[in-house]
């Protein structure tokens, strides 16, 4: 199972965005404090839609709590920061690897960029632009190491509500 985490979301309707793909996708979402919001507000249920009861969620106080209780992630986390030598599409995924995002406003402090050097990725972009909305390069990382996969156990075939495909 894949696993996103986002370090210290500061808008809750970025991660009710991101709790819907995670719901789409079979993915695990890990929400690590302090959070700019809480879980409550209307703006997260309202992005997650009606999905957010069945979002695999977990809350971890600061970054070391995450670690301390996903020992297994450090050697297979990926952190997207605009910052990154390598383009996310140049890395291969582990099936059960953690895709991590900073906070809205600052990214993943440098601090946890330069100890994972080798694994920072970033998703190119044209001219002078800061960053991608944070939903947007979730679900960009995400599919990419969901196609790697092969889109395991997700559904391939698309079907119309009233009528038939020729």
């Amino acid at each position: 199972m894949m696993n996103i985490v986002l370090l210290e979301p500061e808008m809750p309707a970025n991660t009710g965005n991101i709790g819907r793909t995670c719901v789409a996708t079979g993915t695990r979402l890990h929400l690590i404090g302090p959070l700019g919001f809480k879980l409550s507000e209307k703006a997260v249920k309202r992005a997650g839609l009606d999905y957010w009861d069945k979002l695999d969620v977990t809350v971890y106080s600061d970054y070391q709590d995450f670690l301390d209780r996903n020992p297994e992630a450090l050697g297979k986390m990926y952190f997207a920061t605009t910052k990154a030598h390598k383009v996310y599409s140049e890395v291969a995924y582990e099936a059960d690897c953690y895709l991590m995002f900073g906070k809205e406003s600052a990214g993943i402090p440098e601090e946890i960029l330069v100890e994972n050097e080798d694994h920072c990725v970033r998703i190119p972009m044209w001219g002078d632009i800061r960053s991608l909305n944070l939903s947007n390069s979730a679900a960009i990382v995400l599919y990419e190491a969901l196609r790697q996969h092969g889109f395991e156990k997700m559904e391939l075939n698309g079907h119309l509500h009233r009528l038939q495909w020729k």
